[in-house]
């Protein structure tokens, strides 16, 4: 089990004391459990009745067409919540999780987060309210990564992925994935977004670093006059 110094840090437990999370752990019976880089940690068809909050490393959603296909939805990190749609609708989830590094998930069933409220008393009602801001943060990311993939072309998409990044990691220079990674959050070939970035860089919209790429906001406005 993590530290609970680690824990109050999460988002969902914003507001609580270590006392009041363990309080909480012990009244939902939380379990913590760790994926190898590569596991599926939930599957679109598998039956789940726990919400998981990812405590370290990175996952993604991946999304399955009715061919049988994979597509990457969005980028989890540590905060992120897991599986709560089909474990609050009873129903097999839409989407799977893959981790993409080793990972360790806090999961508390949703049957056991409801009945506890009369024993955890404001505990409950802090923790609920956490969730319900957590689902909105959710469905914000999920709207940012709709409106990347409707960009026509790749430079466009590019661009806003990076304008989105630098909003919410409030640098210049943001951290991004592997060109693997972020060729499949922006659903394109691999080769086309190295071709594309590469071209970019020469025209000098980017600047490419081993920490991160920084857009060239000068340049970019030039070119939109």
């Amino acid at each position: 089990m993590p530290m609970l110094s680690d824990l109050v840090t999460l988002p969902f437990f914003q507001d609580l004391s270590q006392e009041e999370i363990h309080r909480f752990l012990h009244a939902t019976g939380t379990i913590f459990k760790r994926y190898a880089k590569g596991e599926r940690i939930l599957r679109a068809d598998q039956e789940n009745g726990s919400i998981g909050v990812l405590l370290d490393g990175r996952a993604q959603v991946l999304t399955e067409d009715r061919f049988g296909g994979e597509s990457a939805s969005h980028l989890l990190e540590r905060g992120a919540l897991l599986g709560s749609s089909s474990a609050i609708l009873r129903a097999p989830g839409l989407a799977s999780v893959e981790a993409l590094t080793d990972v360790h998930v806090l999961w508390v069933t949703w049957r056991a987060l409801i009945t506890a409220g009369t024993r955890l008393g404001r505990i409950h009602g802090i923790v609920m309210k956490n969730l319900l801001e957590a689902f909105c943060r959710k469905n914000y990311l999920m709207t940012q990564t709709i409106e990347v993939l409707s960009q026509k072309t790749l430079r466009e998409r590019i661009i806003l992925y990076i304008l989105q990044r630098e909003q919410r990691q409030g640098l210049h220079r943001v951290a991004v994935p592997g060109r693997t990674q972020l060729a499949r959050e922006l659903s394109c070939n691999r080769s086309a977004l190295t071709r594309e970035i590469g071209t970019m860089e020469k025209e000098g919209l980017l600047h490419v670093s081993e920490d991160g790429i920084e857009l060239d906001h000068a340049k970019l406005d030039e070119g939109t006059r």
